[in-house]
């Protein structure tokens, strides 16, 4: 399973800890959304897209990036994401956006993993001095590892299920 991870790390590197311990479990290639063409996602079976949440979404250059791809035909992929609040599914589900737009490039979402992160938005730093000040710590980092084991398995049955004649889990 060659897999890529595309992300955007912008202020106290969040995201990037999470997407070097997937990278890590699932011996992953690393890039920004600059440094990936379609050339280079077509090399790869798995592709995670993640970055840190930016007014209730991923960055977007993730968004662009995905607008450059031409249709993939089902290929595997995962979603990403710290936030300085949680993800409340039904309230404000941050992922939603992204993929609505990796369904409409013909993605196949097997997993999405978001996280607590470090957020210094002006909001939180008067008051505060910010929120979530040392996340992602330990525990969301073995989270992301754990997350990272499931998608390996989901993907190995997944090609088992095509040699055997099954196409979906």
């Amino acid at each position: 399973m060659k897999t890529l991870i595309i992300y955007v790390s912008m202020h106290h590197g969040n995201t990037e800890k999470i997407a070097k311990t997937i990278a890590g479990v699932l011996e992953a290639d690393l890039a920004t959304p600059a440094e990936v063409d379609a050339d280079t996602v077509s090399k790869h079976d798995l592709i995670g897209f993640g970055s840190g949440i930016y007014f209730w979404k991923h960055h977007p250059s993730i968004f662009s990036l995905v607008e450059r791809l031409p249709s993939q035909n089902g290929r595997a992929a995962f979603i990403f994401s710290t936030s300085g609040l949680r993800r409340i599914r039904l309230l404000h589900d941050f992922d939603k956006p992204l993929r609505k737009s990796l369904l409409a490039k013909g993605f196949r979402i097997i997993g999405e993993f978001n996280c607590r992160g470090w957020d210094t938005y002006p909001v939180w730093v008067k008051p505060f001095g910010g929120i979530n000040k040392g996340k992602p710590g330990e525990k969301e980092l073995k989270e992301a590892e754990l997350f990272a084991i499931s998608l390996k398995k989901y993907f190995k049955a997944y090609l088992y299920s095509l040699q055997v004649g099954q196409y979906h889990l």
